[in-house]
């Protein structure tokens, strides 16, 4: 139950703090915390959060930097 409870609030933690952004490298910074994120839950479930956390930004990451603002769009990112 804890590990569920944790793995949770870390990816809506994530998800909250996050957004794509409209440059290249502001979505693939997103992209790759937020995927980081939800490999880190999913691989808790499964006992490997590191390995899902390293997984999931690497995918995460790749996508952000391959789309583009008119086919997601989250918004402005925080830190900008």
């Amino acid at each position: 139950m804890k590990r569920t409870a944790f793995a949770t609030a870390i990816v809506l933690s994530t998800l909250a703090l996050a957004a794509c952004g409209t440059s290249t490298s502001d979505r693939a910074i997103s992209g790759g915390g937020i995927g980081a994120a939800a490999g880190a839950g999913a691989g808790l479930l499964v006992g490997a959060p590191l390995e899902g956390a390293l997984l999931g930004g690497a995918l995460g990451a790749g996508a952000g930097a391959v789309t583009n603002q008119n086919q997601v769009d989250l918004g402005k990112p925080i830190w900008k």
